[in-house]
């Protein structure tokens, strides 16, 4: 896809430091309760041992020439030390249990501990995917409940729960559309994507075998309706459109669009990542959609991050449903039973196969149903409001001092986006983001989406207080200021972190994932 670029730097500018806006030094290292940790090679030594053991019985190895006989190099620590040295490093995380995540384009909201709880009973915890289906008949009802609220909430046809996250509930619609377009005998090469939609799109249409050409988008930040139109053709077997997309906006012609997408024989797509602006007020199957990922780590609330884990099940059409993957849930009579290949007969013969080993996350699947059933339909349409509330709140209270590319478009949706236009010569949507560090926040998504130029994406989430968002808005008006106003201490930011700022390009493409002892590391430069 040809997308504006931005022009991120990809190092930072090396700015004297000003001994004023540095603490005082200390003899340790410290600062107070932000502890200097060393890494744990540095702490215990590998010649010692926090455990002692009795003496190993001498056998033979099964390994044969593959068992290591030399030491492996770990450290020995004490029980206080390990405890101490991973108290300390957690300290240094930013969570949603401390303070406002302004991530846009990922949800992250307070996940409440009845969740928790719920998701951590035996029967669910503990469950085996092996186990025999008559005694995990709870488990297979409250996947089958889940999924029934999700069709409910869609107003879709059918769902398929396995997929395990939203790239992965992508591949799962592209896939059961290719199974559709292949049933009628109507192979088909385009996948058209907006230049508003999330990144995962076109490079999952790609990973489908499927050529991307992209949608340009119109001023306002909405999908070009009459340049979509004149790309449609018997080439195209869908389109892959964000709804809420990425610049924070709801399209307003996606029925328009869905018309004109089925009009040529092709397909809908909608990336569902930011379901959480609409759930409850907008049902995607009334929009014409065909498949939809939902990512319940986002608008269910199970906390995600750190590669997962994840869920993403994808909502389906009526003339998709019988092309969705196996396995699924279906109550037959008075018992649940998971519908395998060997199962499935012919009332599910179109399927286009498996994407899973076993079925999906529990541990999601029971949070999602605990959320749903605690808020209920009128607290759902409160989630929703409410989201669109704070970011409305964000984007009104800051477009006086950050330029918002399409506060003129109307109100925005989840997400309030801002770009870099206006700072002072020199300064960049970096210097803001890391600024926010010191301010004792999380930075925003950074330079993306990428049709605008320094890109501030922040999605408030519909948990945060007016006094949270009241003290976030004063931190970001201060840092915007600073900037347009050229404040050079800005640039050596942050400088109350455990660590200065980073060459994040070099880290990235250098990673140093290893550690060697100091004489080693030296003899080796």
């Amino acid at each position: 896809m040809s997308m504006l670029k931005e022009g991120r730097p990809t190092a930072p500018t090396p700015v004297p430091v000003n001994e004023a806006h540095m603490s005082p030094t200390t003899a340790t290292g410290n600062r107070a309760l932000m502890l200097e940790e060393a890494l744990i090679f540095e702490i215990g030594s590998t010649a010692t041992t926090g455990v002692d053991f009795a003496p190993a019985p001498q056998v033979a190895s099964r390994l044969g020439n593959l068992a290591r006989t030399d030491s492996i190099g770990l450290p020995g620590l004490s029980e206080q030390e390990t405890v101490r040295h991973y108290t300390r490093l957690s300290r240094q995380n930013y969570a949603i249990d401390l303070g406002l995540f302004p991530l846009g384009s990922c949800t992250m909201k307070h996940n409440p501990r009845l969740n928790e709880k719920v998701a951590r009973m035996p029967g669910f915890a503990d469950i085996h995917p092996l186990s025999p289906q008559s005694t995990v008949q709870g488990a297979l009802a409250v996947i089958h409940e889940l999924a029934g609220w999700l069709v409910t909430l869609t107003g879709m046809h059918s769902v398929a729960m396995s997929p395990k996250a939203g790239a992965h509930g992508e591949l799962c619609g592209l896939l059961a559309i290719r199974a559709a377009l292949e049933a009628r005998g109507d192979a088909r090469s385009v996948i058209l994507v907006p230049e508003s939609a999330h990144g995962t799109n076109p490079a999952t249409a790609a990973f489908c075998g499927y050529k991307v050409e992209d949608i340009p988008a119109t001023p306002e930040g909405r999908v070009d309706l009459e340049a979509l139109k004149r790309r449609l053709g018997p080439d195209v077997a869908g389109v892959m459109i964000t709804n809420p997309n990425t610049c924070g906006l709801f399209e307003r012609d996606m029925k328009v669009i869905s018309d004109a997408v089925h009009a040529v024989g092709a397909f809908v797509y909608c990336d569902g990542a930011n379901f959480n602006a609409i759930v409850g007020r907008v049902r995607p199957g009334d929009l014409g959609i065909d498949a939809m990922h939902i990512n319940l780590h986002k608008t269910f609330s199970t906390p995600h991050g750190g590669g997962g884990p994840g869920s993403g099940p994808v909502v389906l059409s009526e003339a998709l449903t019988p092309f969705a993957p196996l396995p699924f849930v279906e109550k037959q009579g008075d018992l649940f039973v998971l519908v395998e290949e060997e199962t499935a007969g012919e009332h599910h013969a179109g399927t286009f196969g498996r994407m899973v080993a076993f079925h999906g996350q529990m541990g999601m699947f029971t949070r999602a149903l605990a959320y749903i059933l605690s808020h209920g339909a009128d607290g759902l349409r409160q989630v929703a409001e409410d989201a669109v509330l704070n970011a409305n709140y964000i984007l009104r209270s800051l477009d006086d001092v950050l330029d918002a590319p399409f506060g003129g478009s109307g109100p925005c949706m989840h997400e309030a986006l801002f770009s870099d236009k206006g700072l002072a010569e020199g300064f960049t949507t970096l210097d803001i983001a890391k600024g926010l560090i010191d301010e004792g926040f999380h930075p925003m998504t950074m330079y993306f989406p990428l049709v605008v130029h320094g890109a501030m994406l922040i999605e408030p989430t519909e948990t945060e207080s007016k006094a949270a968002l009241d003290q976030f808005i004063m931190a970001l008006r201060s840092l915007a200021q600073r900037a347009k106003a050229g404040d050079e201490a800005l640039k050596g930011a942050p400088y109350h972190a455990p660590r200065r700022r980073l060459d994040e390009t070099l880290a990235a493409r250098k990673p140093v994932l290893t550690w060697s002892e100091p004489d080693l590391a030296q003899a080796a430069e």
